[in-house]
This record gives C-alpha cells, sequence and structure tokens, in this order.
C-alpha cells in the first residue's frame, strides 16, 4: 500500500504553558464544528474514507445476527406487567404492556413516533400502580431526553413534553398523582457553558405546569452532581442519593413521607462524606436492607432498621473472589429468601439465602457461563422472580425462577431466529507489567489452526465490566474465521472496587499495561501475530487504543478507535468532561495534569513513526464525548505518521454517543469490521 493523499489540515503554532509545562495544540481550530474550514475538511476525510474502505464486507451476516431480536426483563404492576421487544425486522424495541388477561399492547414504539429513525427510548418507570407511565425520548442521538406521562388503558397522553430531564430518575408516589424527577436548570439560570449541569430534585403533581414543581434537594451543592431519587412501595420512605459526577462514591438521605410533608420532606443523612457506594431497600417486613462497598469492595448487603438507618449489620458478607451486583426479596413462602446476584471473574451466579439469617441455602440455576441482567420479582411480594440471560452465542433471554420448585425455566426468549456460528469461548489468565494477574475472554473458531487475524477489545474504566454476551459482530468476525478477545482490564468493575480504583486517577498507565500485556500473551500463546492483531475500543475504551497505539505503535496492525477521549489535557472542556475528572484527574490540579499530560493520546503523537492503519468512527450529536477529540488526533496522525497504513475518519451524522437505530448499527459494525479484515489479513 502507498501513503494516501490526505486532506490538507493547516498545524497552528499554538502552545500553551500549563503548570510551568507547553503544552502545543496545533489543531485547536478542529474543535468548532461550525467553522466552514472544518466542515470542509469533515467532508474530505469523508470521500477519503469511503475512497479507501472499498468493498464493505461483513454486512450481511452482521443484519442476519442481529435478527435475533432482543427481549427485556419484564417489570410487574399488579397484575400487569411491562417490557420491552424487538422483533427481526424492527429498527427499536417497542415498550409493551401485558394485562391481567394476557392481552398485548405497544405502549412507546419509537419508529411510530418517528419512521426516520432518529428517535430513541432512553428510559421508563411506571407507576406503581401500572396505570401511568413515564417515559423519555430523544431525537438523533443528542440523548437530551424529554419526559411524558401516558395513561396506559388507553394511551393517550397525559403530560409533557418536559425537556431538561437527561439521566433523570421517575420516583412515583402511590396513586399516580405525583412523583419526584430530575431536571437541569434552564440555560438562562446558569453561567455560559454549563447548561449540561446544575441538576436539581423535584416534586411534579401530574397534571399541573413545572413552573409549580416544588424544589426538593440540589441548591448549592456541586454542579455536577447526578442524583438518584426513588420512593418505597408503600410509599412511606424516600430515599436520595447524590454522586459527584462518576465517582464510585455516594451520599445518602431518607426521609419519613408519613412524617413530614411529601414537598418539603425531611431528610435524614445515612452517609456523608464516606468514601463508598451505598443504596438502600426498604423491605416489606419493615426492615432496611443496605447494598454497599463501605468496607467491602466487591460488596454487601447489610440490614438496619429505617429509624437508625446508619446502624448495619451484615446479612450477606463480602465474598473475597466474587463482586455482589443486585439482590431481590422472595417473601411469599415459608422460609422467605433473598436471591443475590454475582458476577465472579466477570461470569454471572445467583445464590439463594435465608431472608432472616442470610444464610446461603442454595443456587438458582442459570443456562449457562454467562452474564446475568436485572432480577425482578413482584413488588408487592411473591415467590417468583425473572432475570435476563445472554452468552456469546446465546440472544438474551428471560429466565424466570420458582422458589417454591427451585427451578429455572425459560420465560421469553429473543423472537428470531438465527443459525450461530460454531465458536469456542475461553478465559485465559495472563500477566500483566508489575505481575498483576488479569483475566480475558477469548472466542475463537472452534477447528483454529496457528496463529490468525485477531481483534483484542478492551474498556478498563468508571468500574465497567466486561462480561460475555451476544454479539453480531464478533460472530460474524470469528466466522470468517479471525478471534476476538476482551480483555478485562483494571478500571473495570471486574474484580470489584479496588480493580476500579487500580486503573483511576494516578494509575491509568496500569490499564494500557495490563493492554499492552494482552496483546504480547496472544503473541506468545500463537492465537495471533502483530502483524496480524487488530484493537479496538469505545468512549473511555477509545482512549485506551489511542493510548496503546502512541504507546506501543509496533505492536498492532490496525486500530479502531471509537468515539475516544483522546486530548486528556482539554477534555473537561467539552461535552460532560467536567463530570469525569473523578475518574481521570484535572488539567487544572498541578500533579493531576502531570498524570493526564503522560498518557494523552493526541500529545503524544511523534513525527517518523510508522503508526498502526487506524479508523476513527465519531457521531457528530454525540454529547458526551466531544469527536473533536478523534478529529484532532486524525490529523495528527495523518500528518506525523511513516507508516503505509492509513490512517481514516468515519464522521456520522444524526446520531449519538448512545442508542441508534439497527441499521446504523449494522452499517458501523460493517465498517469497522471490513476495514480491520482488510489490515490483519483476514
Amino acid at each position: 500500500m502507498t501513503r494516501p493523499p490526505y486532506p490538507a489540515a493547516r498545524r497552528d503554532e499554538i502552545v500553551d504553558i500549563i503548570h510551568g509545562t507547553p503544552v502545543p495544540d496545533p489543531y485547536r481550530w478542529l474543535e468548532d464544528p461550525e467553522d466552514p474550514e472544518v466542515k470542509g475538511w469533515l467532508l474530505a476525510q469523508e470521500a477519503l474514507f469511503r475512497q479507501m474502505l472499498g468493498p464493505r464486507r461483513f454486512k450481511e451476516r452482521i443484519a442476519e445476527l442481529l435478527r435475533s431480536g432482543s427481549v427485556g426483563v419484564p417489570a410487574w404492576r399488579g397484575d400487569r406487567h411491562f417490557f420491552s421487544r424487538r422483533t427481526p425486522d424492527q429498527e427499536h424495541a417497542v415498550y409493551y404492556v401485558v394485562e391481567p388477561g394476557g392481552t398485548e399492547r405497544a405502549l412507546v414504539d419509537p419508529m411510530a413516533i418517528d419512521p426516520t429513525g432518529l428517535t430513541t427510548l432512553d428510559a421508563v418507570q411506571p407507576d406503581k400502580e401500572g396505570r401511568l407511565l413515564a417515559y423519555q425520548i430523544s431525537v438523533g442521538g443528542t440523548e437530551e431526553s424529554a419526559l411524558y406521562v401516558m395513561d396506559v388503558a388507553t394511551g393517550a397522553r397525559v403530560e409533557g413534553p418536559i425537556d431538561r430531564c437527561r439521566y433523570s430518575p421517575v420516583a412515583w408516589l402511590p396513586g399516580g398523582e405525583a412523583f419526584y424527577y430530575v431536571r437541569r436548570l434552564p440555560a438562562t439560570e446558569v453561567p455560559e457553558g454549563e447548561s449540561q449541569f446544575h441538576r436539581r430534585v423535584y416534586l411534579h403533581r401530574v397534571g399541573t405546569s413545572t413552573e409549580e414543581d416544588v424544589m426538593i434537594f440540589g441548591e448549592g451543592l456541586k454542579m455536577t452532581n447526578y442524583y438518584g431519587v426513588s420512593v418505597s412501595f408503600d410509599g412511606r420512605w424516600l430515599q436520595i442519593s447524590a454522586h459527584e459526577g462518576t465517582a464510585p462514591r455516594n451520599d445518602l438521605w431518607i426521609a419519613d413521607l408519613t412524617a413530614s410533608p411529601i414537598d418539603a420532606p425531611e431528610l435524614v443523612a445515612v452517609q456523608e462524606g464516606v468514601d463508598c457506594q451505598t443504596s438502600l431497600r426498604f423491605g416489606r417486613d419493615g426492615r432496611l436492607y443496605v447494598h454497599t462497598d463501605r468496607d467491602a469492595p466487591r460488596g454487601r448487603v447489610c440490614v438496619a432498621s429505617p429509624e437508625a438507618p446508619a446502624e448495619w449489620r451484615d446479612l450477606v458478607p463480602e465474598d473475597p473472589e466474587a463482586v455482589l451486583s443486585d439482590f431481590a426479596i422472595l417473601d411469599d413462602l415459608d422460609r422467605p429468601v433473598m436471591l443475590v446476584g454475582w458476577t465472579r471473574h466477570a461470569i454471572s451466579e445467583i445464590s439463594v439465602h435465608d431472608l432472616a439469617t442470610g444464610e446461603r441455602v442454595g443456587e438458582v440455576p442459570t443456562p449457562g457461563l454467562g452474564t446475568i441482567g436485572g432480577i425482578a420479582e413482584r413488588p408487592e411480594g411473591g415467590h417468583e422472580a425473572w432475570f435476563g440471560y445472554t452468552d456469546n452465542t446465546t440472544p438474551p433471554t428471560i429466565q424466570r425462577y420458582d422458589a417454591r420448585t427451585g427451578e429455572t425455566t425459560l420465560w421469553a426468549a429473543s423472537p428470531g431466529v438465527v443459525e450461530v456460528p460454531p465458536v469456542k469461548t475461553s478465559q485465559v489468565v495472563y500477566r500483566s507489567a508489575d505481575g498483576t494477574d488479569v483475566r480475558m475472554l477469548v472466542i475463537e473458531p472452534v477447528d483454529r489452526d496457528g496463529p490468525r487475524p485477531t481483534i483484542l477489545n478492551g474498556y478498563g474504566g468508571f468500574g465497567i465490566s466486561m462480561t460475555p454476551g451476544y454479539s453480531a459482530s464478533i460472530l460474524a468476525w470469528v466466522e470468517a474465521g479471525g478471534v476476538y478477545a476482551i480483555a478485562q482490564l483494571r478500571g473495570g468493575g471486574e474484580e470489584g472496587e479496588q480493580w476500579h480504583r487500580a486503573g483511576m486517577l494516578g494509575n491509568k498507565q496500569n490499564v494500557f499495561d495490563d493492554f499492552h500485556a494482552a496483546a504480547e500473551h496472544l503473541i506468545a500463546t500463537g492465537v495471533t501475530t502483530s502483524r496480524q492483531l487488530a484493537i479496538s475500543g469505545g468512549s473511555n475504551g477509545g482512549l485506551l487504543v489511542g493510548a496503546a497505539l502512541t504507546q506501543r505503535p509496533e505492536l498492532y496492525a490496525a486500530v479502531a478507535c471509537s468515539a475516544p477521549l483522546l486530548d486528556m489535557v482539554r477534555y473537561e472542556l467539552f461535552g460532560l468532561g467536567a463530570t469525569w475528572n473523578v475518574e481521570y484527574g484535572s488539567a487544572a490540579d498541578p500533579e493531576q495534569f502531570q498524570w493526564l499530560y503522560s498518557y494523552s493520546p493526541y500529545h503524544h503523537v511523534r513525527e517518523g513513526v510508522a503508526y498502526p492503519a487506524t479508523l476513527f468512527t465519531v457521531f457528530q450529536s454525540d454529547t458526551r464525548v466531544h469527536p473533536l477529540h478523534a478529529w484532532k488526533m486524525c490529523a495528527a496522525l495523518q500528518h506525523a505518521t511513516s507508516g503505509e497504513g492509513p490512517i481514516l475518519l468515519r464522521n456520522e451524522t444524526e446520531v449519538g454517543h448512545g442508542a441508534r437505530s439497527v441499521s446504523r448499527t449494522v452499517d458501523l459494525a460493517a465498517d469497522t469490521l471490513t476495514f480491520l479484515a482488510t489490515h490483519t489479513g483476514l
């Protein structure tokens, strides 16, 4: 291959002096998407990408594998239940209600709302009786949720739109006449550039103007705070939590709504200024159940009295190897039990415990070694629980557990029938640079012989775990003869909160070292070679592969870098970046600036280095991670590389960081796999 003719990108002599360190930023002009020069550059990059990609492969097969559709865990409200499902030919999942007699009706269909496919359903919350449904939608990938309320029986809209409700929980009071929710202050009431922040908790009475909403909480607290709010099933207890951005800690308050007005609840602190995460659940038996990682980085469940909520005692103690993820209570039994969800080295399991003593009395049978999501029970009590299940070859299913019989049965499967290719999945352990053992999932053809083109994927941040799951793009790649590996790096949540903290702030280099070591392990064990090895990551995973390609360019043949953070000196100034300085650090602090600058990919591009073939995929409406990161890094690499592998940019409009239609998902996956196949020899 020969070096392609890259679009011209001027280099400005911009150098900031930050804490005494000169920091060059030659492509700052690319930060303005409205600049005609930037628009022209993006159009030229798109033309180059289409010219260089060549015939698109994988698209038909990815589309076939996505025809499995999907199904969601049910939410029970009395005799009704609510759930989501996507059939093989649908672009988006539809939210349904099932009546007591079994009649099923669609309540929210994004394609009926907007046939262009650009509208997404962001969140739903039925009221406690199942008569009203709060739902949130956004358009074009912005995730700027507008909140509506629907009458479930008639489908009529009774409320909305209420704007500025991005990431808003909805906590209904009994009777459906009012709810607590979270809303940002109007842009006119906050400093310029801060309209994405400044959230508050409000009480809203259905049928009244939002001008009459009562502010309950948040005044005078940090602008980057996120708030959680919930109300117990009986309506007595209000719970409010506050996280500073994405920090792995929260403050927590409760109020007795029978002892103070709902529009002026008297909040009592349960936890303030403590470096841990805690959530509460008010049991039907009068006890308060506490899920916390305080003094237990893998999590534990404690019990307390609501009248003394800070005085806990262990019910289900921390497991030395498994992370406690969630729990459900089944109390319509002679011996009430608690089901506890765990992930043991990223593989899910559910144990059964005596509700009174916490004694482990059994386990819930699960379909295989995979991922369990969302254990749900009937809010008013019962003997059944429902949970989602998936693994690398199983599309999402819903399983039902009956505590009276101890049996798990299939309750609902994804509606489409697909022929899944035979693959072999294993979990291997390798050693990182500092001697730490790290795990990695390897999905490969059952008859692999010798090194194969391989994609290594990772994330390593925010305590998010990389667990097994059905993926059309992974299966299409492996079916074509490739190997797909997923490294469970520090910074994630696979081994609990200590594992997360070992890869955040000043420890971030551990994440990159774990990733390089994963690559070296795949090569050393004969799975692949460096000329056949591609790396892939999105969002914080985009930062990961950006750091990897600048730190070890010789180790990788190709890179797919999606919606990445790459300018770690200025990331706080754009999108939701200010909420992430609790994860990465802030350039305003001299010590933290040094952490960030030491690995910031954009600032470590060196002229004359043969960088791997690299594809940046970004989304013009991304309001979390601004596409400017990839634009600047793309220009820098195109200028600097001495290699013949192309540096390309795929810049997609009218989509954002999160949910998208199936057809757009297929196109992105096919383009990415086509690029990686071309440059790894698949």
